[in-house]
């Protein structure tokens, strides 16, 4: 499990942060000169370089976020202007795809992060270019809540592999809906019915809790407390859930690490934004205490799940029931190897779960119960320590990532791997570098006692 002892204290990140930072300019500067945006969208690195995959356009999104929160991070102009002209020439196909579940990636790196800038006086006010942003969020919002599936009892955002498709990582998704809806929108539906995007939101999020999460209650035979599954199946006919499955984790009945790590930010972010939400308007969706209880329920099931079954450094393999883990040995006891010769590890899922963790810490340190939040904190703090170092911080300026040992898709074979005989390592993804770069500026915010840094602004 994670070394929760060895986590370092706040203010001894900041040295590795600004190296980081300084690493990011290099790597912006490179991807813009060199990349062919002919190809589609930047997924994930071979040998270095940033090459696409056509499966959906996912991480357009994150390659322009990228460039806005580094000049969150240092002021540098160049970075904004990078980040804000791509997002006004290219983003827009993203705000009105109805073809996929990741419109809380695309357009909250993007429009989301520019908004929250200019809210906090951080680039100049300029209320038609405020327009601009808030308008592609309540699109994309609604957009997003339109991708709706009834189930028995509630629904979800269906995933693109179809209406039958529950996903894990949508839960970050929903945010989207929740800035729509705080920014006064709704989806309008046949006969001009009002569809409430806070009530779309709170039901995917319950329906992530109850089928994604697993809670050690008996569900099926493999059911341990923070377990989750990639994907829950449904039928379509009479919204019954079937069975847990999944995509890019080994199977429906182990945890593919990253889909855990969206599942811990998610919820934790969500928590923070319930304290915005007043009671009335929560009651008609059962009200705060219940809707409360049922987000750190899954919070902290699935960060304690994390901690638990990741080795002691933070870092993650791909998926805790890997078919190879076992001839590592005694490998949740040391740190993570990602040169080994059977399974890889996942730098992605530690720079997204690092930071729910520390959420999740937070918001349990305001709500007093300061013990329990001191555990999620060391293993935020121990995750990034061990992130924003060698040999997970890309520090070769002729490669296009920011952290290395990042997986795709390990069941399909889509990963390089530079070695024979070895698992994939050395290669970075899109997501993975951006959620880096969204952890360093939280934490650099904690240090310098700025402005909490929230999706919601």
């Amino acid at each position: 499990m994670i070394d929760l002892k060895s986590a370092p204290e706040l203010k001894a990140l900041e040295p590795k942060l600004n190296q980081f930072f300084d690493l990011a300019k290099t790597k912006i500067t490179a991807i813009d000169a060199e990349y062919d945006n002919s190809k589609g969208s930047p997924v994930f690195t071979v040998e270095g370089k940033y090459t696409t995959r056509g499966w959906t356009e996912w991480t357009e999104g994150f390659r322009y976020g990228i460039s806005v929160l580094h000049f969150d991070a240092t002021g540098d102009e160049s970075s904004l202007k990078s980040g804000r002209d791509q997002t006004v020439s290219k983003m827009a196909t993203h705000v009105s795809h109805i073809g996929v579940h990741d419109h809380g990636f695309n357009n909250l790196s993007t429009y989301g992060n520019l908004r929250r800038l200019m809210l906090e006086g951080r680039i100049p006010d300029n209320e038609w270019e405020k327009n601009f942003y808030e308008l592609a969020i309540k699109v994309s919002g609604a957009v997003q809540a339109a991708r709706w599936t009834e189930r028995q009892g509630g629904g979800f955002i269906h995933s693109f592999n179809g209406p039958h498709s529950l996903f894990v990582d949508t839960i970050r998704s929903c945010r989207i809906l929740m800035v729509a809806h705080r920014l006064g929108h709704v989806l309008m539906g046949e006969g001009d019915k009002p569809i409430n995007l806070l009530e779309r939101a709170l039901q995917h999020i319950e329906s992530t809790a109850k089928y994604s999460v697993f809670y050690g209650e008996g569900r099926d035979s493999y059911d341990e407390r923070g377990r989750t599954t990639h994907e829950a199946i449904f039928n379509t006919k009479d919204g019954a859930y079937r069975c847990p499955n999944s995509q890019q984790g080994y199977t429906g009945f182990s945890t593919w690490t990253r889909g855990q790590a969206w599942a811990i930010v998610g919820f934790a972010e969500e928590l923070e934004l319930l304290k915005e939400f007043s009671d009335e308007e929560l009651a008609p969706f059962g009200g705060r205490s219940e809707i409360e209880a049922m987000m750190l329920k899954a919070a902290t099931a699935t960060a304690d799940h994390c901690i638990e079954n990741t080795p002691v450094c933070g870092i993650p393999y791909w998926d805790t029931g890997a078919p190879k883990l076992h001839l590592l040995g005694d490998y949740m006891d040391r740190p993570a190897d990602p040169y080994n010769a059977y399974e890889p590890v996942d730098s992605s899922a530690a720079a997204i779960s690092a930071q729910g963790m520390l959420r999740l810490g937070h918001y349990l340190m305001a709500k007093g119960d300061s013990a329990v939040a001191e555990k999620y904190i060391d293993a935020g703090l121990k995750m990034s320590d061990s992130l924003f170092a060698e040999p997970y911080l890309s520090t070769d300026p002729k490669h296009h990532g920011l952290i290395l040992h990042s997986i795709y898709h390990e069941p399909n074979g889509w990963d390089h791997k530079p070695e024979s005989g070895k698992a994939a390592y050395g290669e970075s993804s899109m997501w993975g570098d951006y959620h880096a770069m969204e952890l360093a500026v939280y934490l650099q915010r904690l240090i310098k006692k700025a402005p909490y840094y929230t999706f919601f602004a």
